[in-house]
């Protein structure tokens, strides 16, 4: 099997020194990147013709979001539950929170479907053992059902160019797996093990290219991989920071791939060696990607 390992130098990169920088995704209506910093309870939004980076501080951690059809507001995966939330006065309405949750439990990755569906799944903080995860999804009335239980890091949320099939990770476990979306109800059908990362490699954050291919980061082994639709490493990409955590297309032509990283964990002699641990890098890496999807009430 013929594979590449690149070791590319960013076109790029966002000194935003995030302690645990996560969710990114390109906002083509307003030419905007969003990402989240989980641990420092912000939302990042950066302006691509204006190369300007705005803060913006939120009410809970936020593990993450996605855009709303004909709306400025995200639907956002708040530590506690999601919500709808307005960035410009920070107003939120809430669509699911439960207040007897497990402290030890908090909302993570998602992302919209092709559909206009919102996923996002929970994790657990250390080591209550006792504690499990689910995986929701929002439909368009709002309603909130667990499709998926049992699990301990919800990550690798992205789905299929045609919107068929859901790729999923519990990231303890090293396996991506995809699954069949049944229509239209929108539940999970039958499911398959896409790819498996060796040891101190979690599957984090991952994404879709335009040609059905899946760009994995890999948490602690500093690279983001790309799957064949078949499940195939085709692509290494090493990056200069051993947590890269979630990666996403953006650019007007959505050709720049973007990877958010952290530094949460690291030691200090650790942080010496990654300067830009917590940066976000992009990279000119010759694929495109394929438009965000909405979230559609």
């Amino acid at each position: 099997m013929n594979t590449r390992a690149d070791a590319l130098t960013p076109v790029a990169i966002l000194p935003v020194h995030n302690a645990l920088g996560e969710g990114i995704l390109w906002d083509s209506r307003r030419q905007v990147l969003w990402w989240t910093d989980i641990e420092s309870r912000r939302l990042y939004r950066h302006d691509w013709l204006r190369a300007h980076t705005q803060i913006l501080d939120t009410p809970e951690r936020v593990g993450s979001f996605g855009l709303v059809e004909g709306s400025e507001r995200l639907i956002t995966a708040f530590e506690s539950g999601i919500a709808m939330y307005d960035t410009h006065d920070a107003a939120v309405s809430w669509l699911s929170r439960d207040e007897n949750r497990d402290p030890a439990v908090r909302f993570n990755d998602g992302r919209v479907d092709r559909q206009g569906r919102f996923w996002s799944g929970t994790m657990v903080e250390g080591d209550q053992s006792s504690a499990s995860g689910c995986l929701y999804c929002v439909d368009a009335t709002f309603g909130t059902r667990c499709q998926l239980t049992g699990v301990r890091i919800s990550n690798s949320l992205c789905m299929s160019p045609d919107g068929r099939q859901l790729y999923f990770a519990d990231s303890p476990t090293r396996t991506i797996r995809v699954f069949e979306l049944n229509e239209p109800e929108g539940t999970l059908g039958a499911s398959r093990i896409f790819a498996q990362t060796p040891a101190g490699a979690d599957p984090d954050g991952a994404t879709i290219d335009a040609d059905g291919c899946l760009w994995s980061a890999h948490w602690g082994a500093g690279c983001v991989v790309r799957y064949t639709p078949q499940g195939r490493i085709d692509r290494t990409l090493r990056v200069p920071a051993s947590q890269p955590t979630c990666v996403c297309f953006a650019g007007p032509d959505l050709d720049v791939l973007c990877v958010t990283t952290a530094r949460t964990g690291l030691s200090e002699t650790a942080l010496l060696g990654e300067p830009n641990a917590g940066d976000v890098f992009l990279y000119r890496v010759g694929a495109q990607g394929l438009p965000e999807a909405e979230y559609r009430p």
